[in-house]
Parts: C-alpha cells; sequence; structure tokens
C-alpha cells in the first residue's frame, strides 16, 4: 500500500525535477544568445521522464515539438557524459537543430527558446499542482474528512 503512494508522488516529483532542470537549461541558452559558436542544448523530457520513473513511453506518442526536437550530431558533441546535471535520470543533453544559420555559428533561436520556456513553466506549475493535490486528497483520507 505504501509503495502504491510513494509511486504516485515519486512520478510527479521527478516530473518536477525533470521540469526544473528543463527551465535551467533553456534559461542558460537564452542567456547565451548572443555568444558566438555557442550551441542550443536541450533533452527529451518525455524520454528522461521515462528512463526516470521506468514507466515506457506511449508508441506513437509524437510531440508538437518536434521541429525543434534535439538531434545528436556526434558523439563528441555531449560534454561530462552528456546528462543532465543534478538529476538522477541520466537524461542525454542533446543539441538543438537550427532552424535558421547564424553567422556568428551560435544555434539560439530566441523566440524558439522563449515559446519552450513559457510552456515548461507552465507544465512546472501543472506538476506543483498535481502534487499538490494529491498531498491534499491524502491528508484528506488520513483525517477522515
Amino acid at each position: 500500500m505504501i509503495d502504491r503512494l510513494t509511486r504516485g508522488l515519486d512520478f510527479n516529483a521527478q516530473a518536477l525535477l525533470l521540469r526544473s532542470e528543463r527551465t535551467r537549461v533553456l534559461a542558460s541558452n537564452i542567456a547565451n544568445a548572443d555568444t558566438p559558436h555557442y550551441k542550443a542544448r536541450d533533452f527529451d523530457f518525455r524520454a528522461a521522464l521515462s528512463q526516470a520513473t521506468g514507466v515506457p513511453l506511449a508508441a506513437g506518442g509524437g510531440s508538437a515539438a518536434a521541429l525543434a526536437a534535439p538531434a545528436r550530431t556526434a558523439a563528441g558533441h555531449l560534454g561530462a557524459g552528456g546528462v543532465v546535471a543534478g538529476s538522477s535520470s541520466h537524461a542525454p543533453l542533446l543539441y538543438r537543430t537550427p532552424l535558421q544559420t547564424a553567422l556568428d555559428g551560435n544555434t539560439v533561436d530566441m523566440d524558439m527558446e522563449r515559446a519552450a520556456f513559457a510552456d515548461n513553466a507552465v507544465r512546472y506549475e501543472a506538476s506543483l499542482r498535481f502534487i499538490n493535490g494529491q498531498i491534499r486528497t491524502l491528508m484528506t483520507a488520513i483525517n477522515g474528512q
């Protein structure tokens, strides 16, 4: 019984941790928008969450952000093991495929980064609300009200 409760909370806790890490990665991209030869980074959230929780990905679950999906162009491009820092999921940090090349070699598309950042912020808030709802439900069950 306790394992089922823990698994339910752990899923949303892992999602919150990964959303937080993705916020950091996207903020780093935005901060380096004017840095010559900076390569925009990201990671596949669905795959990272699947790996962190042990829940397999649903078949054929394509995303609307497929155009901005990170692409691994060479194994040498991944730094320090290519994992998301501070997470236990070992999600590889990948390089974004640029939609338009820049003269200075920078691959940050500010419109795409801002949209991804805003989307991630909304989903982070939703994860917080899910966790709060689960805890509130558990407290109601414990208190018997």
